[in-house]
């Protein structure tokens, strides 16, 4: 069978191999009365809720919970991402970002110097977090990520630093001889904050050899968030979708981060990634469809009763569909971001950044309350109403409570 026609919102090939959900059989209803009871769905469950022909009702049972955990509150921050290098020895078929070797063609590996300009150009800004992620470089030193990470604290010492996703941790321990607490105290001590939760992709090791097969393995990506965990390191977690996996795959990637959290306890968030398939190997897959995006927020609003929210990266979906979701289960849209090169190197036709204003007004005019939060979901901002024009990029309320412009050190 072609990767194409594997693909579960072309074809629907796993639909046409599985029985119908018909009346009776693990029924709407029933999942329903489960998910108001505050029982646990099964992948079973999970699956049928996928394959579930009302869209909007699979949504109003998703905004429920959505609503008895969150209300009508939106959250976002005032972030920025930065992508110190491109360059990555892992050839996976899905990513655009990624250049193999130093000397091809898009290839960069910023200095730790033009990363710390990234924040001295956003001095005026109120930034509360910075999101670092990069490819996995075989030829710079450990220093080279623990250097980034004292510049930008040097900097900003207000500034939460979420950086490196678990497969740059599995990386930096194999390169590098050091275990994942090794690797994760050392960062911890030059600034590190948070994990991101890419990486993640499909844990189905089926999948993993088509798509990702010379990266972190599944087992891997969630000890290095095990030990982050076991360390006080909050984490989000991730999922790919689209791409030749099948919805049971999808559900049971869903049950293996919420067993970790049940262990543990430390995600916090989760994030869908949808595929895109500009300038990479499987440019011939179709993309998601809009009615895939609202799925899958859905269920896994539904699945993973224990993270705590679900994030629509608005940069992934656009703002559109990222709006509707506020209605499917999403109480979060990520942030400003400002300056985002991964998945529009995929062919993403959304905005570089987005001000304040712009992420206040689709909460609105969703019917929703927009607060600003900082990395670990503490307010610092709620929406008063105010009128548009009068809400700035740099209006939130820094912590000291003295100023709202951050005055940064001399650089000489």
């Amino acid at each position: 069978m072609s990767e194409t026609a594997a693909h579960p919102s072309a074809a629907h090939a796993s639909d046409a191999a599985a029985p119908a959900i018909h009346t009776g059989d693990r029924s709407f209803a029933a999942i329903a009365a489960k998910v108001r009871a505050g029982v646990p769905l099964e992948r079973d469950d999970g699956v049928a809720l996928y394959r579930h022909r009302d869209l909007l009702g699979l949504g109003a049972l998703a905004n429920e919970v959505r609503e008895r955990l969150h209300g009508d509150r939106t959250y976002f921050n005032v972030n920025l991402h930065i992508n110190p290098t491109n360059v990555c020895e892992a050839d996976c078929k899905f990513c655009s970002f990624a250049r193999l070797t130093p000397d091809m063609p898009q290839a960069y590996t910023m200095t730790v110097e033009q990363v710390r300009q990234k924040v001295i150009d956003r001095a005026h800004q109120p930034i509360t977090e910075v999101h670092v992620v990069n490819g996995l470089h075989p030829g710079v030193p450990f220093s080279y990520y623990t250097d980034i990470l004292r510049g930008l604290k040097e900097l900003r010492p207000d500034v939460h630093l979420k950086a490196y996703t678990a497969v740059e941790i599995h990386y930096f321990a194999e390169k590098y001889g050091m275990t994942y607490e090794e690797v994760l105290r050392a960062l911890i001590e030059a600034g590190l904050g948070s994990l991101p939760g890419g990486g993640a992709e499909i844990f189905a090791d089926r999948v993993r050899r088509k798509i990702c097969r010379d990266k972190a393995d599944a087992r891997q990506w969630l000890e290095v968030h095990r030990t982050a965990h076991r360390l006080g390191l909050r984490t989000n977690c991730t999922m790919l979708y689209g791409t030749v996996e099948t919805l049971e795959e999808r559900v049971e990637h869903m049950l293996a981060l919420r067993e970790l959290q049940a262990e543990t306890g430390g995600f916090q968030t989760f994030i869908p990634l949808a595929f895109h398939n500009e300038h990479n190997d499987f440019r011939k897959l179709p993309e998601p469809t809009g009615v895939d995006d609202l799925r899958t927020y859905a269920v896994a609003r539904l699945m993973l009763h224990n993270i705590p929210h679900i994030k629509a990266y608005w940069v992934m979906i656009g703002v559109k569909t990222a709006q509707i979701a506020l209605s499917f289960g999403v109480d979060d849209l990520d942030g400003t971001v400002q300056e985002e090169k991964i998945y529009h190197m995929a062919g993403a036709d959304t905005p570089m950044a987005l001000s304040r204003a712009e992420l206040v007004r689709l909460i609105r005019e969703a019917g929703r309350t927009a607060v600003e939060r900082d990395t670990l979901y503490g307010v610092r901002w709620v929406d008063d109403g105010a009128p548009l024009p009068e809400i700035r990029m740099d209006a939130s309320v820094p912590f000291s409570g003295h100023s709202d412009r951050v005055q940064l050190p001399v650089v000489r």
